[in-house]
């Protein structure tokens, strides 16, 4: 979606989507954006509520009915287990996901990580699906003014052309680079220091999980440490994302994460997305 300047200072119910590396500030932007009458859609929310639900409930009962006395109290109905996915703590689904590697260290093996990797994969485009769905929902039924849309940094891995479309055809697509090499490695810095569970495309995985075996004099994938193959694939994986967030930032206005982190109230969003929107004209 195109707008001048003036089209969206007056566009009455703003609908933003704001995409970019995890770790650029979308959910801080957002979160901030919700005591100002924006309603905060959450793609990884919707994913663990919704999509990957009942994956991911059938994933912690597989656990507990190795435990014995678990495995009487879920059998005999006496005791139930739910989700508590939070917008601002997607445990479970970062749970579900999970990391490559060592099964005695946390990991999971190969065939499963690519089965939870392709639910994950379907999961987010179905998400990204209801995004009108929920536009209408947040003025008609919540009364929120505005919409923002807060994707996951994996938005870029999906492939899949309908998702943009989507997208671009509801939302004003706002995308937060990072635009140095300070930047860029405190993001990585960060990320390498607390390995999380990551989204990879299909042929980028398998590409990298052969040279990390023959870096490593490794057989198989589960003999990785989970945590040290996270660290040793991220930078990798980052800077593949970069050319297609690139990609899809044509479709809408660029900012610097640098631009971002001076943002302290929706009307400190609202000129910067007037200055992208400007300074492209």
């Amino acid at each position: 979606m195109k707008l001048s300047v003036e089209q969206f200072r007056h566009w009455e119910h703003k609908k933003v989507t704001l995409v970019g590396m995890s770790g650029v500030g979308k959910t801080y932007i957002s979160s901030m954006l919700r005591s100002s009458q924006w309603f905060h859609y959450s793609g990884d929310y919707r994913i663990g509520t919704r999509y990957l639900d009942e994956a991911i409930l059938d994933m912690i009962k597989s656990k507990a009915m190795e435990v014995p006395f678990l495995n009487e109290l879920l059998r005999n109905d006496w005791i139930y287990i739910r989700n508590n996915i939070k917008v601002s703590d997607l445990g479970p689904v970062l749970s579900f996901v999970g990391k490559l590697g060592n099964p005695t260290l946390g990991g999971v093996e190969l065939e499963d990580f690519q089965r939870r990797q392709d639910l994950y994969r379907q999961a987010e485009i179905a998400a990204m699906h209801d995004v009108p769905g929920f536009i209408e929902k947040a003025q008609n039924i919540y009364g929120y003014k505005h919409f923002v849309n807060d994707v996951g940094g994996s938005l870029c891995e999906l492939d899949d052309p309908a998702v943009m479309d989507v997208i671009d055809e509801n939302t004003l697509i706002l995308y937060i680079q990072v635009t140095n090499e300070e930047e860029e490695q405190k993001l990585i810095s960060r990320a390498q220091s607390a390995p999380k569970p990551l989204y990879y495309r299909p042929e980028f995985l398998l590409e990298q999980l052969e040279i990390y075996l023959a870096e490593n004099n490794l057989e198989f994938a589960a003999q990785m440490d989970p945590d040290e193959f996270t660290r040793w694939v991220f930078p990798r994986l980052f800077h593949s994302r970069v050319p297609r967030y690139e990609d899809i930032a044509k479709r809408g206005y660029t900012v610097t994460s640098q631009e971002v982190s001076s943002v302290k109230n929706e009307a400190d969003f609202l000129a910067l997305i007037e200055t992208a929107i400007a300074r492209q004209s």
